[in-house]
């Protein structure tokens, strides 16, 4: 017995703490809408206003048709059916204008209140670590900030409008149908229980299904996005037949969460109709008899009748609502769920600026992993770079090459040591401090939609034109760029496809050199290019390179062999380190790694 006690109490404990955890994230939507509609409250109030009015003017037409029937035809009394004929156009008229009001204003909101929030959702992106973009597709992301907040478009510029309207219309009709006449109205509620239970079917059928439609969208969305960047290497392996069998897969899944919908709507709504029909016989058959006996006017029938409908349209158009905000509550989860992802690195409270540094960079005993799940990538990594110094970073594939990169440019935080840049601790400076002074050039030279002069100036907008061409002058970039059609200010399209992969290099160099990094962390930056691009720019590397500390990861044997200091790694450790000549003497790692790139060079 005791033990049925206790199962029993820890069943009610965990059922109250799913309850509260769900209030709480109810709130947390409810509280990020709220804070976007501030800045309109204005208009948003008077929005409110207009629908108030509006609901209150759409009350009078039926009561207006009894008065004409009852006190107007009934009676012959053609002057007051004249003075109600003129209220009924008059309340049609102001149901326009307020109608028309408040459409405007509520649509004005909405569409400010979905703007703000995808400057939101950028802005908090921006935030985020390298981490968070690692582990999530880009697509899956894309959809967050697109197909996410358009599901919310319609709830927030008409849903919540409806919701409001149609359960003030639903209130009032009910007050109205038992002023009329309550055994009428006790009579048509008998409807109302199997209602209830066919909505509460619907609610619960229906909240699984379009949580499912938002998660299936999110991966169409991400699979079309990756596909699309990998086109190249789709044709180029001739893997189209089974790309878009995958597709099928994934868009199968997407068609069938949208048919689970389907099918309930197509039972629900439909049930909602018969039950509708049922109360209106209920009425006239009722209602009918009402009459026959005295007991009704027939005006008042009249007017009965058409409050029905009033009663029942509302319930459908909430029903209906309810899908919008199915849809916008999954959409709006899934925002919430980026929102509250929290950067991985981050400023310390009392983080000071970074001031011009000369690159004397240290790693202290430096270990790090990925994350607890993955195994650690630096073991106790020990390196001290004198500045002005050019390291070049060697070994096997998974060494630890590109981790120690991210690591000096703050992407990662250590797990245990600390990384020094002229004695400053890298967690005790701001990133943005850190970064301005750094350089990155990676494999691929990522190039934004724009021209050739605005992605050599991202680091630098203000710089002159004349700063921008020397720039490219220096790294070999000059001849080709005044060859395209409008020089420096041809546009470039998505990811710089108008270039050739050593061209866009070429442009992210010179970024690099009119940035006028400190440091400088080359991360395979000449692997893309051929023989005769890379020689042409060794001598614009030097240039680049000179009264810098620079972190060059590369296999190019030219880099190596001309860096101050090779560094080589072997499982996270720094197993060897010296100049070329140094380490050839030794014949260790670095003789068997320098031997096999001979041969592929040879």
């Amino acid at each position: 017995m005791k033990i049925h006690q206790a199962g029993s109490h820890l069943s009610e404990d965990r059922g109250g703490a799913v309850q509260d955890w769900s209030w709480r994230r109810t709130r947390r939507r409810i509280g990020l809408l709220a804070r976007l509609t501030l800045p309109y409250r204005g208009r948003t109030a008077l929005a409110l206003a207009t629908l108030l009015a509006y609901t209150l003017v759409a009350l009078a037409p039926p009561y207006l048709a009894k008065l004409a029937i009852d006190e107007g035809i009934d009676d012959a009394n053609l002057g007051r059916l004249t003075w109600i004929v003129v209220l009924f156009l008059a309340s049609a008229v102001a149901a326009l204008f307020l109608s028309s009001a408040n459409t405007y204003l509520t649509g004005w909101t909405g569409e400010r209140v979905l703007a703000d929030l995808r400057n939101k959702l950028f802005r908090h992106l921006e935030r985020l670590s390298m981490g968070f973009y690692e582990r999530n597709r880009a697509g899956a992301i894309v959809s967050r900030i697109t197909n996410d907040v358009e599901a919310l478009d319609q709830l927030v510029t008409d849903g919540v409008t409806s919701l409001v309207q149609n359960t003030l219309l639903l209130g009032g009709t009910a007050v109205v149908l038992f002023l009329l006449d309550w055994r009428l109205a006790l009579a048509t509620l008998t409807v109302l229980p199997p209602m209830a239970l066919a909505t509460a079917w619907f609610r619960h059928r229906s909240n699984r299904a379009y949580r499912n439609v938002r998660e299936r969208l999110g991966l169409v969305t991400a699979t079309l996005a990756e596909d699309i960047s990998g086109m190249r290497v789709v044709q180029s392996f001739t893997r189209e037949p089974v790309q878009e069998r995958a597709f099928h897969g994934v868009n199968g899944r997407y068609r069938d969460a949208n048919y689970e919908t389907t099918v309930l709507n197509a039972i629900y709504f439909p049930a909602v109709d018969l039950l509708s029909s049922a109360a209106t016989a209920i009425v006239f058959g009722y209602g009918g008899w009402l009459v026959y006996h005295g007991d009704m006017s027939a005006g008042t029938l009249f007017a009965f009748a058409l409050y029905l409908s009033n009663f029942f349209d509302p319930i459908q158009q909430l029903s209906q609502l309810y899908n919008t905000f199915l849809a916008a509550i999954a959409a709006l989860d899934k925002i919430v769920g980026v929102l509250d992802e929290e950067p991985q690195v981050v400023d310390a409270p009392g983080a000071t600026a970074l001031p011009r540094i000369e690159g004397h960079v240290r790693f202290d005993d430096v270990r790090f992993g990925y994350g607890p799940e993955f195994p650690e990538v630096l073991h106790g990594l020990e390196l001290d770079i004198p500045a002005g110094t050019t390291v070049a970073l060697v070994g096997q594939t998974g060494a630890g090459k590109s981790t120690i990169a991210k690591l000096l440019a703050r992407f990662y935080d250590p797990t245990e040591g600390q990384i020094e840049i002229d004695g400053h601790d890298l967690r005790d400076v701001t990133q943005h401090s850190l970064r301005r002074q750094l350089g990155i050039v990676p494999q691929e030279g990522f190039l934004f939609g724009g021209t050739v002069s605005e992605n050599i100036a991202f680091a630098r907008p203000d710089a002159a034109p004349a700063e921008i061409a020397a720039a490219a002058e220096a790294v070999g970039a000059h001849r080709f760029i005044l060859e395209l059609e409008e020089g420096y200010e041809t546009q470039l399209g998505e990811r710089g496809t108008r270039l050739s992969l050593g061209q866009r290099q070429l442009v992210a160099f010179a970024r690099a050199l009119l940035a006028d990094p400190r440091i400088l962390i080359l991360d395979e930056a000449t692997s893309s290019v051929d023989i005769g691009t890379e020689r042409q720019i060794e001598q614009a590397l030097r240039k680049l390179l000179a009264g810098r500390t620079a972190f060059v990861i590369a296999h190019r044997l030219s880099t190596i062999r001309d860096a101050d200091l090779i560094v080589v790694l072997e499982h996270g450790r720094v197993v060897e380190q010296g100049t070329h000549e140094e380490l050839l003497v030794r014949r260790g790692l670095y003789t068997r790694l320098y031997g096999d790139w001979a041969a592929d060079v040879a």
